[in-house]
């Protein structure tokens, strides 16, 4: 019998979302049922998910991505209602229950808070609930808008998580396929690195800015999280969202997207 394994993934909002900010309901259903089949399987997993302010702007109608703090909070209240319902929906159509677990910078820098934490992440995968994590926007200000962060965006985010539950592998899922040679949208011809053994200077040359508009991540704050876990001898993975089947590929050791090793 395959020995357990704990798999963090993470979701982001250009993935997970409409160019309008609606939620994509078919790439949602298909990573869903990947994540439902893996955990029936035998793995315990852990979604962390993006898409909470974006989907608010698209469920209050909003024409635009609000500029003022209080209403970003005020959208992230409405969007992480709908992101969790929907969440909710698809995953019981596959027999799994889920839980909703809001973190700020405070719960994962405080020691007791670290602890309870682990608690809770422990009892839920114990009983076969899939937790769903994302920053309590609502509440905590620090990724939405200050220089002063602490997860940075839920790339970092999804890292610390990763090292507080002892995951065996982090997956983010992303816009892209994982790290080139150059801006794969840049026009001059680049390939893809399908594996990184060690991120220094020559690899942290190659990844640029923020993500797109909905988004807040970028290929930058992929290599921050793959620095955080594959220090502490988690592998990461970047593939292609759209495509949620490629995390089996990616567990049973194909080579698809970027495969940061563990250090």
């Amino acid at each position: 019998m395959a020995e357990k394994r704990r798999i963090v993934v993470k979701v982001g909002t250009s993935t997970l979302t409409n160019d309008n900010g609606s939620v994509n309901l078919k790439i949602m259903d298909k990573l869903t049922q990947v994540l439902s089949e893996i955990e029936s399987g035998g793995d315990e997993v852990i979604l962390v998910s993006s898409g909470a302010i974006s989907v608010g702007v698209s469920k209050m109608r909003l024409a635009a991505r609000p500029k003022e703090i209080r209403m970003k909070q005020a959208c992230a209240a409405v969007g992480q209602c709908e992101l969790m319902h929907l969440y909710d929906k698809f995953f019981s159509e596959y027999g799994h229950l889920t839980a909703q677990i809001l973190l700020t910078g405070e719960d994962v820098l405080t020691e007791e808070k670290k602890q309870n934490l682990k608690n809770t992440f422990s009892a839920l995968l114990e009983n076969r609930i899939i937790p769903i994590v994302n920053e309590n926007d609502s509440v905590s200000y620090a990724q939405i808008e200050t220089a002063k962060k602490v997860f940075g965006d839920n790339d970092t985010l999804s890292a610390l998580v990763a090292v507080l539950v002892g995951a065996d592998r982090l997956i983010i899922l992303s816009d892209i396929e994982g790290l080139y040679s150059g801006d794969p949208r840049g026009g001059a011809p680049v390939t893809l690195i399908h594996r990184v053994e060690k991120i220094d200077d020559r690899i942290r040359s190659l990844v640029g800015g923020a993500g797109t508009e909905r988004g807040r991540g970028g290929m930058a704050t992929k290599l921050e999280a793959a620095e955080i876990v594959t220090e502490k001898g988690i592998p990461m993975h970047i593939l292609l969202g759209s495509d949620p089947t490629l995390i089996y590929d990616a567990l049973e050791g194909r080579e698809v997207g970027t495969l940061f090793s563990a250090r």
